[in-house]
C-alpha cells in the first residue's frame, strides 16, 4: 500500500492490513492512529490487531475514531496531542483516508496551523477539507 504524504511527518491511508504495519515501521513511522469504528464494515481488520502488530514492530498505537456524524472537540484534541507528541512520522488510517484527514486538519488548525496551509497540504494528499473549512477557520482564530 502507498500512504499518502500529507507533511514531512504525517501520512493518511485507507484501511491498512497487518503486512502495512510493518511497511509503515520500514518507512520510519512511529505511530498509528486508527480513526476507523470497530464493525465499520465487514472487510476492516479490527484494530486490536493492527495495535497488536504495530506494537510488535515497535510503533505506537492509538484509537480515534471518527463515525460519519462528524468530528468533537475530545476527537481533535487527542489527535493534535497524539501528533505532538510523536517521535518521528505518524499514519492515520480509515477508510479511505479522508477523516483521517480532516482529523488531522481540525487538530493543526487548533494548534494554530493556518487553513489555507492545511488545504493546500491535504489537496496534494489527495484530499478535499472543504467540507471543514469554517471549523478550520474557527479553530484557527482560536488558537
Amino acid at each position: 500500500m502507498t500512504f499518502r504524504k500529507i507533511t514531512d511527518q504525517v501520512f493518511a491511508s485507507p484501511q491498512i492490513a497487518l503486512d502495512d504495519v510493518v511497511l509503515a515501521a520500514a518507512q520510519g513511522i512511529v505511530l498509528i492512529v486508527n480513526n476507523r469504528p470497530e464493525e465499520e464494515s465487514e472487510d476492516q481488520v479490527p484494530g486490536p490487531q493492527i495495535e497488536a502488530a504495530a506494537r510488535a514492530a515497535g510503533l505506537g498505537y492509538i484509537a480515534i475514531p471518527v463515525t460519519h456524524a462528524g468530528f468533537s472537540e475530545p476527537q481533535v484534541t487527542a489527535m493534535a496531542e497524539a501528533l505532538a507528541e510523536a517521535d518521528g512520522p505518524v499514519l492515520a488510517y480509515c477508510r479511505s483516508g479522508t477523516r483521517s484527514t480532516l482529523l488531522w486538519a481540525l487538530a493543526e488548525a487548533s494548534r494554530g496551523q493556518h487553513p489555507e496551509v492545511l488545504a493546500a497540504q491535504a489537496g496534494v494528499a489527495g484530499y478535499d477539507v472543504t467540507p471543514i473549512r469554517p471549523l478550520l477557520d474557527m479553530l484557527h482564530a482560536r488558537a
